[in-house]
């Protein structure tokens, strides 16, 4: 007996369907493998969701990080297996670097802030002024940023360009002007392979400045750095969420697209 005409029809879709989705399934994986190899090896993105760093990051931006700036641990990787420990093609920061962490008592969670001391470096803070191995850093006094103060309310507050050792210049704001809470501090010298990282919105940062035991961040290992804030891809303002497309028009800080951070 012949074959029925419909079956060898039916046997033929089937076997264009199965070749297409095995195509599909594929193109998945492969474009799947090459965003864990760019997350891991080359940028990720992290978005800033509070104002520890004003007026350098926002809350509401978006940023791609470095992840080969300070070479590779195994915070490098999704996850943070315990596979080795260390780094690998390691290259030291350099103060002044803006860097994502992961906090030294919860790795969990990722910070981000300035690197202020280098290893060996002794810190302190006195009267709302960085000194650096007993030298008081220079600021200069430049025109007010409006962000929240601790009330919530809106104001303008002090702000100043200050200049780090080694030349890097950025700027920060004094919420409380200099008589915050860790504006004076004792004396931090930082351990071997660690460093000394605190927030530009210096009344409004929890940093190296507060010891994990009250809840700071304290001396940050080398090992648990993730890399180097490089540029600003996203950002949009407070109460918007980043996915609403329909609200970019007025949302989006068109402004602060493509902007290096410094």
């Amino acid at each position: 007996m012949s074959e029925p005409l419909g079956v060898g029809a039916d046997n033929s879709s089937h076997k264009r369907a199965d070749g297409g989705l095995g195509e599909t399934i594929k193109v998945i994986i492969q474009a799947l493998l090459i965003a864990l190899v760019v997350r891991t090896l080359l940028f990720q993105p992290f978005n800033i969701p509070s104002g520890s760093m004003i007026p350098t990051l926002l809350i509401g931006d978006f940023l791609f990080v470095s992840k080969y700036s300070y070479g590779y641990s195994r915070y490098s990787i999704p996850f943070s297996p315990d596979v080795f420990s260390g780094r690998v093609l390691a290259s030291r920061p350099k103060r002044g670097d803006v860097v994502v962490f992961k906090l030294p008592r919860d790795t969990s969670q990722d910070y981000i802030k300035r690197v202020i001391g280098l290893p060996g470096d002794k810190i302190q803070m006195i009267k709302g002024r960085l000194y650096i191995n007993g030298q008081m850093t220079p600021r200069e006094p430049i025109e007010k940023v409006r962000t929240e103060d601790r009330m919530g309310e809106m104001t303008e507050v002090p702000t100043y360009k200050e200049t780090l050792p080694g030349g890097v210049t950025h700027t920060i704001i004094e919420i409380e002007g200099d008589t915050g809470f860790n504006d004076n501090t004792g004396v931090f010298e930082v351990p071997p392979d660690h460093y000394f990282m605190m927030g530009d919105n210096r009344d409004n940062s929890t940093d190296s400045r507060v010891s994990p035991d009250h809840g700071g961040v304290g001396y940050v290992p080398y090992e648990n750095l993730e890399g180097r804030a490089e540029m600003i891809f996203f950002s949009v303002k407070e109460g918007y969420a980043a996915w609403e497309f329909w609200n970019w028009p007025w949302s989006v800080r068109f402004d602060r697209l493509f902007q290096p951070v410094r």
